[in-house]
């Protein structure tokens, strides 16, 4: 069955579901290292006595609470809408996947908002033992919610075994299963680090912050470690294919790795300065820029795990614009559009009506028209002939592109829509591939 697609004009809907989604996996990921940061300074606080760790800590709960029950499940609740929207196919093979997963999570998510609450509402009001318990229930959720998800997510770069088995384990437990999760876990320390640097740098007592930074520098510089060799195994572990479009020079996605190397690094290099060599300089300023950076790095990381699987959706399974890889040969022979009934809704009949469908169907999941990855510039020029021509060498598909899908006519179709879009209509008419 095949799902209509929501088109955004000149963004894409690619960056949609990034604009909510790199959002969400920031909270998401202070919200899993903030919980084990809360707990372990509370009982490194309430050991030695240091009232003004505890304070500490209670504003960080609040921050956290905040974060997590509100911006986090409302940007969680973002996510599925658009991706529904922009790629319901892909949303329903991992719907259909992995349905016990995603009930699991949200059982766990469950439990977690609700020590999160719970944990926030009983300050001073129950015993030390029972809040410190509270919050490792908390933690302990959290940090479950972020093992299953790591699973489903990779799955989409590396299904592994998955593709012969259709086992749900082997979808999990993929190739890159392990790597990912130690990354994430580096990213969750460092989040904690870095937004308790920021409460931290607001508080008035400067004496006290200092010995404060120092300890929260140390879990941002373990975050980093962490995070830099969960990525160089993440990197062992991905296909080749996917490695191209990534590390080599010219590579497409190379500029993100690289910024996201260059924040990692800069990121290391402020906790060891403002932890250990220069604590003097630990204020608003450093605070604030740990934050960007940590943010860089989770987003550079989240655009190139997203950006490797093209031409895929779920790599080796289900092609960007929706199309099973294991149906591409029937579509070539039976046609495309029968099974893409929506893509005519709208379209007025004319020469090129087949065409905008295709396009329709086809190409919008990753081309607009003039905006992001546009198609206008690119076919600006080319006459239906050429254009003929080119989407026929297309259709074995190139790196990063999935294949051009549908019978001759479709094709011929399409290059005569695209010749319109180029602005050489009178010539596509002429080439008689209406």
């Amino acid at each position: 069955m095949d799902y209509p697609l929501f088109s955004v004009p000149y963004v894409g809907g690619g960056w949609l579901i990034g604009a909510v989604a790199i959002l969400h996996v920031i909270i998401a990921h202070f919200a899993v290292g903030g919980g084990l940061l809360l707990v372990v300074t509370e009982q490194v606080a309430a050991r030695r006595g240091d009232a003004a760790w505890l304070a500490f800590v209670r504003r960080q709960s609040l921050v956290l609470v905040l974060l997590a029950t509100v911006l986090g499940a409302l940007t969680g609740v973002g996510i599925w809408f658009t991706i529904g929207l922009v790629h319901p196919a892909a949303t329903a093979a991992l719907i259909h996947n992995f349905v016990w997963g995603w009930a699991i999570e949200w059982v766990f998510f469950i439990v977690e908002m609700a020590a999160a609450l719970l944990y926030v509402a009983t300050w001073d009001r129950v015993s030390r033992r029972f809040h410190l318990a509270v919050g490792w229930i908390y933690f302990a959720a959290a940090y479950v919610s972020l093992v299953i998800i790591n699973g489903i997510v990779t799955f989409m770069l590396t299904p592994g075994r998955w593709l012969e088995t259709r086992d749900f384990w082997h979808g999990v437990f993929n190739p890159t299963f392990w790597p990912s999760l130690v990354l994430r876990t580096g990213v969750t320390l460092a989040m904690a680090g870095v937004y308790a640097w920021l409460v931290a740098a607001w508080g008035r007592d400067r004496e006290a912050r200092r010995p404060l930074a120092r300890y929260l520098g140390g879990w941002i510089l373990a975050g980093t470690v962490l995070t830099a060799l969960g990525f160089a195994w993440w990197q062992a572990r991905i296909p080749a294919g996917a490695a191209a479009l990534v590390f080599p020079p010219g590579a497409l996605l190379r500029p993100t790795f690289l910024a996201g190397a260059a924040a990692l690094a800069l990121l290391a290099a402020l906790a060891v300065a403002v932890a250990y060599l220069r604590p003097r300089s630990f204020g608003v300023a450093a605070a604030v820029a740990a934050v960007i950076l940590a943010g860089t790095v989770l987003g550079t990381y989240e655009r190139i795990r997203e950006g490797a699987r093209k031409p895929f959706v779920i790599h080796g399974y289900m092609y960007s614009n929706g199309v099973l890889v294991e149906d591409v040969e029937r579509r070539n022979r039976e046609g495309f559009l029968a099974g893409a009934p929506w893509a005519g809704v709208g379209v007025a009949p004319s020469p090129t009506a087949h065409g905008e469908r295709m396009f329709r169907a086809q190409c919008q999941a990753c081309h607009t028209l003039d905006g992001y990855l546009a198609i206008r510039p690119l076919v600006a020029g080319l006459d239906a002939g050429g254009l003929t021509v080119l989407l026929g060498e297309l259709r074995a598909g190139r790196p990063g592109m999935p294949p051009v899908v549908g019978t001759e006519e479709e094709v011929g179709a399409l290059a005569t829509y695209l010749a319109g879009v180029g602005g050489a209509a009178a010539v596509a008419t002429e080439g008689g591939t209406r």
